[in-house]
């Protein structure tokens, strides 16, 4: 209805007729939307520094659960962003677990890695917000296509890698720390950072006239792409890192 449109699977304008009706109410604000993504992280570190201590044989079920728990929530939060309130914490509670889980495993094979994988992702969220606001890089229908396209092609190929891991095989050289895949990782986290401008459009053109309650689904959507950029650049320091 206000033509609000991103590229983003998680920031699509169908978000916004899901979100119920337009007319009277409280509507989005950037402040508002800036203190629901305060609230997610906070919910994310607090469970992130807890998975953190743990050892992954403390963690057993826990672990699975917040994998199961995490996938789910997202995509019901994708298809039902009015509970977006309910399930965007929840979202990041299980994520946090994930990622401490995770995070604890490189960096007992690379030590400082997790830090710097942190800093590099808000660098990159830094910089992207810079370039979008100084109007340096704005969203072009062919940008929009081509990162669309793009990332429905990683997911593919990770798609393709988990049912070959089944059998014991895997996707060469692309996942390995060879040239290929560190240039594959450059790439991904290179999509990922685009993925970030269609965020930051849908998020502006929002504000002001989207319900209020789209507050929490966009800070939910920052979120995925934040987390998705941030395992991207592990990996990607990961594959240098080996290399030495």
């Amino acid at each position: 209805m206000f033509g609000v449109r991103s590229r983003n699977p998680m920031l699509r304008s169908e978000a916004l007729e899901r979100t119920g009706a337009y007319a009277g109410g409280a509507v989005m604000s950037i402040d508002g939307f800036v203190n629901k993504c305060g609230i997610l992280f906070a919910v994310l570190v607090f469970t992130f520094s807890w998975a953190w201590q743990q050892s992954l044989g403390q963690l057993g079920g826990w672990l699975w659960g917040a994998v199961i728990a995490g996938f789910v929530l997202a995509l019901v939060t994708s298809f039902a962003p009015q509970y977006a309130k309910i399930t965007a914490p929840l979202y990041a509670a299980a994520e946090g677990v994930v990622l401490g889980a995770i995070s604890r495993v490189y960096d007992a094979q690379f030590q400082g890695i997790v830090f710097q994988a942190v800093l590099l992702t808000f660098g990159v969220l830094g910089v992207m917000l810079f370039l979008y606001r100084s109007r340096i890089i704005r969203p072009t229908e062919k940008m929009r296509m081509i990162v669309t396209s793009a990332v429905g092609g990683i997911a593919l190929v990770y798609l393709i890698q988990i049912v070959m891991g089944f059998f014991g095989a895997g996707i060469p050289l692309i996942f390995g720390s060879g040239p290929v895949g560190i240039g594959f990782s450059l790439l991904v986290v290179g999509i990922a950072a685009f993925t970030l401008i269609l965020d930051f459009e849908f998020i502006e053109n929002a504000a002001g006239r989207a319900p209020k309650q789209l507050e929490w689904y966009s800070a939910f959507a920052l979120m995925v792409t934040l987390i998705w950029m941030y395992l991207e650049i592990l990996r990607l320091l990961s594959k240098l890192q080996s290399r030495r």
